[in-house]
């Protein structure tokens, strides 16, 4: 996957390891495409590779927009921005806090 986004000049390219922080998947895979044709040349690009490698078929969202496209392949989640998008959104700084456990209620 990494090598896909490499290929199509993928910008700012985040890894965020989710084991033990959330059950949605292991790592989210965050990154920048230059414009929105750029964003959506990326998305294609690796659903296509998904497909190819056997991880079947994989939820997206926003493509037809292009402006945050959300890839989920089950154990990975990947999120590409345009630049502007990313930056309003800040998920890595989301994601970069510690998540508190929930507190127990009183019985």
């Amino acid at each position: 996957m990494n090598s896909s986004l490499d290929e199509d000049q993928a910008e700012e390219l985040v890894v965020i390891d989710l084991q033990g922080k959330s059950s949605i998947a292991d790592y989210m895979v965050i990154a920048n495409g230059r414009s929105d044709r750029h964003v959506g040349a990326m998305a294609d690009h690796l659903l296509r590779r998904a497909k190819d490698e056997g991880l079947g078929r994989c939820k997206v969202e926003g493509l037809s927009k292009r402006d945050w496209v959300l890839i989920d392949m089950g154990d990975i989640i990947v999120h590409l921005f345009r630049r502007e998008v990313r930056e309003f959104y800040n998920l890595e700084k989301m994601w970069s806090i510690e998540m508190a456990e929930p507190e127990r209620a009183a019985l």
